[in-house]
């Protein structure tokens, strides 16, 4: 069995628990799938143009290979693919399909400036549909 099928197999195991795409108590989003997204939403765009240069740049950003929060890192595409896939062994930042309970995704568009990220600089509305297309049509690499 591939990767990818263990993946979706350990998302629709947590989505027919019930239990939510992350911890800490936080509710699924509300996502809007007819907004306008800054650029086409694919994994190389998302990181080109969002992840690596907002959440992963050298210096202060926390996912940079300094700041390295929470064990991702957005230094090399592969890399980070497979960490918000839970490729990896720190578990899945989202569910393929499932924006609305996607941790990364909720991040993004959370109020709590304590849970929001990138932390004091949100995304865009149209860079966060971006990111939650990507996730929606199923996170393909």
């Amino acid at each position: 069995m591939g990767r990818r099928t263990l993946v979706a197999l350990a998302a629709v195991a947590v989505l027919a628990a019930g239990a939510p795409a992350c911890g800490g108590g936080h509710e699924c989003v509300d996502v809007d799938l007819a907004c306008d997204p800054l650029y086409p939403p694919t994994f190389d765009n998302v990181f080109t143009t969002t992840l690596l240069p907002k959440c992963g740049a050298e210096g202060n950003a926390c996912h940079s290979i300094e700041g390295h929060r929470n064990g991702l890192v957005f230094a090399d595409i592969d890399d980070a693919y497979d960490e918000l896939l839970g490729l990896t062994e720190d578990g899945a930042r989202l569910v393929p399909s499932d924006a609305s309970c996607s941790e990364m995704i909720m991040r993004f568009s959370a109020t709590d400036p304590d849970y929001l990220m990138p932390p004091g600089q949100p995304l865009s509305p149209e860079e966060r549909c971006a990111l939650t297309l990507w996730v929606a049509n199923g996170a393909e690499r």
